[in-house]
């Protein structure tokens, strides 16, 4: 196991003394390169003898800023002196391959720090270890720390800044490693008050919540199927708002409950306050009581994700929701306006309108930007064939209250964006879903040094998730290019901390995530889109096998017949690999789970082919593909 900051400065940071024996000066060179010995040792079997060259290598610890004991042949030894040469560091080497009894130097040194191998390496008195816990130290800026002096203990191993599911999954990790942890976690009201608790966005305001309802909208749909299945249901039918939302609020809130207890559990400190960086290893935490206090880390992980963007108009944020307020709404929002063709915007606009509300969502350009646009388009025409109505081309510039209410009314001006045309609509609810920011700008940053891109307040990070500065990194929805997506997060956080504290290598891999757009038809997905596959191997290069679909389920209600769709991008120039996999149909996030892992192993269309479908289901669909898009063959299917 990797030795956290915290027991590298207080455990060893002692010296390596001999009980009271003192200490005769260094006969080895304080400033050569490779120091030697002067004299001959007296042979270790000799108490006297064992006595006086353990007093040398302390002396040599002592009297020196950097010691190694290395071997000549040794490349991890090389290694290590190659990085002090790099640094330009004085670096006094003893390779004991090269001395009289450079065995007995070795014997003494496992004594003195129960470390067998070379090279061993000693700063400033501190036993630093081995080549991988040097470079480790290194990486981490507790290297630099050493050799400046600088033997400055911390309140905390590690400080996580954010409790979602990435920040808590690294430190219930790290804190199972047996460092000392701490989490702090504030959730800023919206514009209309909204707040929650520990758990972050996917919890409380984002996947959770969001399956729940789209769940609720789909047993809208099942009942209708119902009565054509022999279930006779005479009664209307109607939903009610208050009952599914503090059904789902109170699901929520026993996680949030079980998040505090199981970070209790594993001995995290949890701090409900808002952290901000006053030193770069120094917060300061500041509660909703606006109660102050300052905590020191040697390493810190932010985690802080993202919050909805508003549109910078007159009334948004005096008027309009966000997804952060939507799934607490205490009374049904009525005709809604969404804004936006993010996921985010169809999954909401999706349930709502299954919830048999009247729903509009207007789009600026195009829809799911980033997913296949075949996939999108098709996912946007099922919802228009269900009811939802899109306004295309056209950005709102103002909002106006015209009844408060709940839900009251508001008048909507909007422009075209490819004309002069301006129109105006009244709805109940105008909800907001054109993206998220990044929550870093008042975190105090440039304090800590940390380069954030002023664009989008995203931070760089290298492959394992460490910004500029050495001893902080970065997990999740605010890491430049990475995905924004929960297990990803999660993912992350866990190896990171084994990466930190538990000596492992594995780092978080950000390619063929599989990911699922929770639409009233959903839409699984992983691997490349067709336009990236595109852009990247050329259409010479590619193989997209497709086809239309019936589910057997909506067979007897006959509905959205061949309205489901599945395709693979393969590329031919690696043996038909599949690089691309897109689903649109029901249980699109099982589905695709399963192919992701396909995927992750590196399946080709030939073992799909030969791999048996389970009927019927429409996951075999995948088993069965024979139609190219470049043959223009018939898609459609009669039946299973």
């Amino acid at each position: 196991m990797i030795l956290s900051p915290r027991r590298l400065l207080q455990l060893n940071s002692s010296r390596l003394t001999q009980g009271g024996v003192l200490c005769s000066p260094s006969l080895w060179s304080s400033s050569a390169r490779r120091a030697s010995p002067t004299e001959a040792m007296p042979p270790i079997e000799n108490d006297t003898g064992r006595s006086e060259l353990k007093c040398r290598i302390q002396q040599l610890i002592d009297s020196n800023q950097v010691v190694v004991f290395s071997k000549s042949y040794c490349p991890f030894c090389v290694k290590v002196k190659d990085l002090f040469k790099e640094l330009n560091i004085t670096c006094n080497v003893v390779e004991l391959d090269l001395i009289e009894d450079g065995s007995n130097y070795q014997e003494l040194l496992l004594e003195m720090t129960g470390q067998k191998t070379v090279p061993n390496v000693f700063i400033n008195k501190t036993h630093i270890g081995g080549c991988d816990k040097t470079m480790q130290a290194h990486k981490d800026g507790i290297l630099q720390q050493l050799l400046s002096g600088d033997n400055e203990t911390y309140e905390y191993d590690l400080i996580v800044i954010g409790g979602g599911s990435g920040g808590l999954a690294c430190s219930k990790e790290a804190a199972m490693l047996g460092n000392k942890v701490m989490v702090l976690d504030f959730v800023v009201p919206t514009p209309k008050g909204t707040t929650w608790g520990l758990g972050g966005t996917c919890v409380n305001v984002g996947c959770i919540p969001k399956k729940l309802m789209h769940q609720t909208a789909l047993l809208g749909t099942a009942m209708q199927d119902a009565r054509k299945f022999g279930w006779e249901i005479d009664e209307k039918v109607k939903h009610n708002w208050e009952t599914m939302k503090t059904a789902i609020n109170d699901y929520i809130g026993s996680l949030n409950w079980g998040y505090r207890v199981a970070l209790r559990d594993k001995n995290v400190n949890y701090v409900n306050a808002y952290a901000e960086f006053i030193e770069p290893h120094k917060i300061k935490a500041t509660n909703k009581r606006g109660k102050e206090t300052v905590h020191t880390a040697a390493k810190f992980v932010l985690a802080t994700g993202e919050r909805p963007r508003y549109l910078g108009i007159p009334g948004d944020k005096e008027y309009c929701i966000t997804s952060d307020d939507l799934f607490s709404l205490p009374y049904c929002p009525g005709k809604t306006l969404v804004i936006g063709a993010s996921y985010v915007a169809l999954e909401c606009g999706g349930f709502l309108a299954g919830l048999g509300l009247d729903i509009t969502i207007m789009v600026r350009s195009i829809l799911l930007r980033g997913f296949d646009q075949d996939m999108a388009n098709r996912a946007g025409e099922h919802m228009e064939e269900h009811g939802v109505k899109f306004l295309r081309k056209f950005i709102p510039v103002k909002v106006e209250e015209l009844e408060a209410g709940t839900p009251g009314r508001l008048k909507v001006t909007a422009k075209s964006t490819e004309s002069d045309e301006v129109i105006e609509g009244e709805y109940n609810t105008v909800l907001i879903a054109v993206g998220r920011n990044a929550c870093t700008d008042k975190l105090g940053l440039d304090i800590a040094g940390v380069n954030v891109n002023p664009k989008n307040g995203k931070i760089p990070v290298n492959d394992e998730e460490q910004s500029n500065v050495p001893h902080i990194y970065a997990i999740g929805d605010i890491l430049e290019g990475k995905w924004e997506l929960t297990p990803v997060a999660i993912q992350a956080g866990k190896l990171l901390a084994r990466r930190l504290y538990g000596g492992s290598a594995v780092k978080c891999d950000y390619v063929n995530v599989p990911t699922t757009v929770f639409t009233p038809l959903e839409y699984g997905s992983c691997g490349l889109s067709e336009e990236r596959a595109l852009e990247l191997y050329g259409q010479e290069n590619l193989e997209v096998y497709h086809s239309l679909f019936w589910p057997l389920e909506f067979t007897v209600p006959n509905r959205d017949n061949n309205r489901c769709y599945s395709k693979l991008i393969c590329n031919k120039l690696d043996n038909d690999r599949v690089i691309g996999f897109h689903y649109l149909g029901p249980n699109a996030g099982e589905v695709t789970q399963g192919f992701g892992a396909a995927i992750k192993c590196g399946v080709t269309k030939e073992q799909l082919d030969n791999t048996i479908g389970i009927h019927p289901t429409c996951a075999e669909v995948f088993t069965t593909l024979d139609v190219t898009k470049s043959s223009g063959g018939d898609i459609t299917q009669a039946g299973c």
